[in-house]
């Protein structure tokens, strides 16, 4: 992995083996980056997803692996409150299934380049986002500090 930081914006490049997330979260701690949220695309060779099925308060997961073209990335990272950073990734691939061209996409837990993935990382500036959990849905969302703005 390597990176650059232009006008407070890290442009990531991540290499073949490794893991997306986990290097966005070391991009995160060289920056002293409390939340970030991130962007972009890569060939990847594995990929575990996860799509939440609201009736049952849960998640399905499916595994991809092979020739994954990430059409898109996007999430955001947050340290929680024991200060390690949780993350929210969504993605969706590209591949190929015999002849026919697929798509499968949903929550990423983890993805594993192939070739390189080129992402955008943006930390955010004048304030700090975390997670909260919501009891209604089971799940948990952006929370946002009092008094902090830019």
């Amino acid at each position: 992995m390597d990176y650059r930081n232009y006008g407070g914006t890290c442009y990531v490049r991540i290499d073949k083996g490794e893991d997306i997330i986990r290097q966005l979260m070391e991009v995160c701690r060289r920056e002293q980056a409390a939340s970030a949220v991130y962007s972009g695309i890569g060939g990847c060779d594995q990929a575990e997803i996860r799509i939440f099925i609201p009736e049952e308060g849960r998640f399905e997961s499916r595994q991809l692996k092979g020739m994954l073209e990430l059409v898109s990335l996007n999430g955001s990272l947050n340290l929680d409150e024991h200060g390690n950073y949780e993350h929210h990734t969504h993605g969706i691939f590209a591949y190929k299934k015999g002849e026919e061209n697929c798509t499968a996409g949903g929550h990423i837990t983890a993805v594993r380049v192939l070739y390189i993935a080129e992402i955008e990382l943006r930390p955010v500036k004048g304030g700090t986002i975390t997670r909260a959990f919501n009891p209604e849905t089971g799940t948990r969302f952006w929370n946002f500090g009092e008094g902090e703005t830019e």
